[in-house]
């Protein structure tokens, strides 16, 4: 009598968790599989997947997500296209240009990530740059496929000289950043989080440096989003909401508690140092994530004028010949609501 009471109390609790869960795991019984690119190496900028990851929230969601690193934001953004990936953390303004030369494969982003762009150009404090202007002529390290140098352009015209002027120099980061620090070049162009953290495991820390951040010289793209591709977004739209609101959560608590963020990191990656990706997650929360916009409308969300300015200033970095438009580019049906893309305090 009591196994039969046993049966059918644990019958009633898995039928339970079965009407419970979304509607398109209840039409297979299963959780839907879901791939994820994180667009680059496992570290802070990963921190709101890998702790969603961690603490169940996309398997909540009724989705099995897989998280593979990445090797940058056009690698991400073509995979992607292809098929391999359902999503991905990318660079709008790469996305941008893969849909101008790529329109029957074209991407759109889901939500925002980096709310300001945190493309930038590092210089040592001493070396007689004082402001952007003085960049004309110098040497700048940076290969040809780092978005700081290919938005540069854009930002070189705001400040008023010539972008021609400036001598590119092709190093791979680790020597290129080796060779910065003994002043073999003027400048080097980044993400300012890595540039600052790379500069400093070399021994050369901020206090030694001067960042020209473009979104602190009239800059107003967006960075990075979460980018998706056609097929996805059209076969598997419940999925699709799905991960972009586990991704909101997990991004909020992250935002909220990089400690917790850097040990997802950690987690994922036992070879990580935890202390530098707290100290990382500080850095992209406080100076790309948490803005009066975000307080505003919540983890993810963008604006009209924001996402035009994203086409406007990517064309022109580019020279793309395009009549690309922010329908083009960007959708926000898979957002979860406003009250669930709320900052924590």
């Amino acid at each position: 009598m009591r196994r039969r009471s046993f049966l059918r109390a644990t019958g009633a609790t898995a039928f339970s968790s079965l009407l419970a869960a979304p509607a398109f795991v209840r039409a297979t019984g299963s959780l839907q599989k879901f791939k994820f690119n994180l667009g680059w190496k496992v570290e802070a900028s990963g921190a709101g997947f890998l702790l969603a990851l961690q603490r169940g929230y996309y398997k909540d969601a009724g989705l099995d997500v897989v998280i593979d690193t990445g090797n940058g934001s056009a690698s991400a953004i073509s995979l992607v296209a292809g098929g391999a990936y359902d999503c991905a953390s990318a660079d709008l303004a790469a996305m941008i240009e893969f849909n101008a030369a790529n329109p029957a494969s074209s991407l759109k982003a889901v939500a925002i990530q980096y709310d300001l762009n945190p493309n930038a150009v590092i210089v040592r404090k001493g070396g007689g740059i004082v402001k952007p202007g003085n960049l004309a002529g110098k040497s700048i390290l940076g290969q040809p496929f780092n978005a700081s140098r290919k938005l540069f352009p854009v930002f070189a015209k705001a400040q008023g000289f010539d972008p021609s002027t400036v001598k590119w120099e092709s190093v791979t980061p680790d020597i290129g950043d080796t060779r910065f620090v003994k002043g073999d070049f003027d400048a080097a162009a980044y993400f300012y989080f890595t540039g600052l953290l790379n500069l400093k495991a070399r021994g050369m820390g901020p206090e030694k440096l001067t960042v020209f951040r473009f979104s602190d010289y009239g800059m107003k793209s967006y960075g990075n989003g979460l980018v998706a591709n056609r097929k996805s977004m059209a076969e598997q739209p419940e999925a699709m909401k799905a991960f972009v609101k586990a991704s909101t959560r997990g991004w909020i608590e992250a935002m909220a508690d990089p400690k917790a963020g850097a040990t997802a990191v950690k987690t994922r990656e036992p070879l990580a140092d935890q202390g530098l990706e707290f100290e990382r997650l500080k850095l992209i929360v406080d100076g790309a994530m948490r803005t009066p916009d975000t307080r505003r409308d919540g983890w993810g969300a963008a604006t009209q004028a924001r996402l035009q300015a994203t086409v406007d200033e990517t064309v022109g970095a580019f020279g793309i010949k395009s009549g690309m438009t922010v329908a083009d580019i960007w959708t926000d049906q898979f957002l979860p609501s406003a009250a669930d893309r709320k900052l924590k305090a």
